[in-house]
């Protein structure tokens, strides 16, 4: 059989097999009633939402989690019928019957989404999947626990008339990545107390959920009936206060590669890309990687980038360009077509994607959501 070449100006490679891992991991660390629910939001952090969605399911998790209702239904179109897929970020508009027909369960934070969607019902003859945000003290979405009242018995009267079904009451920590914070608790306390009144005023719900990755980590008492890792999913650490990827059983999913593109002799005091923010400190060689901040390269890691080449790190000289940046070589002279590894596990020494996101000034999250689509993903593990 004729294998597919690699691509070789770049590529992001896949591990399905560690992105299965991980979701064993993660399922091995809550009870055995809790479920778990694969956040594949924003194509799964940049890995491919439809493979990975697949992959989280083959390894134990029950949901599926997007932001938008696009994203929800673009998982539906692909085939996905069976798994129960909840997303959260609606506006109004957005198309609510499309979402009753696919079957999604649909967040709903304030009465105008109510409305929304219990017109969309009456439109579409059938009753809508819809779960109750509480906001309990991110103050992104959610409803307040002022508004907390009004929304919970119209939507019960909604339920009443056969318009919605009510499967889920839920809410998002602001600090679960830094142990210890006093809001953790506060929060906590907030939710059991806003449960407790949808509860007492006749609400059913299926699951109740708040746990994100690190409270899925590092917080039991937050796994209530359902537990929604994202960027763990993908093996990378929330944050390193949290624990290493390593520390916490987790893999990552995605190496980013690329290959040297060029390799030339330069004499010292010569200016590297735009700005000469960086000149040869004196006669070396120089290597173009043919990746730059449209393929998701960071322009703010110029001059710190790691870069993997040969047996070496390099670091980014002078500036990432849109397709492009230089790595100082030190007089080495690999060939072109040498590979070039900006992110991996670290098995061989590689960088990581939180070493970028250090180079950055950013977190982990956005250094592998952010690579670009012209980069090819190469899915390998399956």
């Amino acid at each position: 059989m004729t294998q597919t070449p690699q691509p070789r100006r770049a590529r992001a490679e896949i591990d399905l097999g560690a992105l299965r891992a991980n979701v064993r991991a993660l399922r091995a660390r809550v009870a055995p009633h809790v479920q778990v629910m694969a956040v594949v939001k924003a194509d799964a952090y940049g890995h491919g939402a439809v493979r990975c969605a697949r992959a989280a399911l083959e390894a134990g998790a029950t949901w599926l989690g997007t932001a938008t209702p696009h994203e929800a239904l673009a998982l539906r179109a692909a085939g996905l019928t069976e798994a129960r897929i909840m997303c959260w970020l609606w506006t109004p508009g957005d198309p609510w019957a499309e979402g009753i027909e696919a079957g999604l369960d649909m967040s709903v934070s304030g009465m105008w989404a109510l409305e929304e969607v219990v017109e969309a019902a009456r439109l579409t003859g059938r009753r809508a999947r819809i779960q109750l945000k509480a906001d309990t003290g991110l103050g992104r979405n959610g409803c307040q626990p002022a508004d907390w009242p009004e929304l919970v018995t119209a939507a019960l009267e909604a339920e009443a008339q056969g318009l919605v079904k009510i499967t889920g009451l839920w809410s998002h920590l602001a600090c679960a990545d830094e142990p210890g914070h006093p809001s953790i608790a506060g929060q906590l306390d907030v939710f059991r107390t806003m449960l407790d009144h949808a509860e007492k005023a006749g609400v059913e719900p299926e699951v109740r959920h708040i746990a994100n990755s690190p409270a899925t980590l590092t917080l039991p008492e937050a796994h209530f009936d359902l537990v929604r890792p994202g960027i763990a999913l993908y093996g990378v650490s929330p944050d390193p206060a949290v624990g290493t990827s390593a520390e916490l059983g987790l893999r990552p999913v995605m190496s980013l590669k690329g290959s040297v593109a060029l390799v030339k002799h330069v004499p010292g005091g010569h200016g590297v890309s735009y700005g000469h923010h960086y000149t040869t400190p004196g006669e070396t060689t120089l290597g173009l990687i043919p990746l730059g901040y449209a393929d998701g390269v960071p322009r703010h890691a110029s001059g710190r980038g790691p870069v993997l080449v040969g047996d070496r790190i390099r670091t980014v000289a002078g500036r990432v360009a849109m397709d492009q940046f230089v790595v100082d070589l030190g007089g080495d002279t690999p060939e072109p077509g040498s590979e070039a590894v900006l992110f991996g596990p670290g098995d061989r020494g590689e960088p990581t994607a939180q070493d970028w996101a250090e180079a950055a000034d950013t977190i982990a999250y956005e250094i592998v959501t952010r690579i670009g689509a012209r980069v090819p993903r190469v899915y390998v593990g399956e």
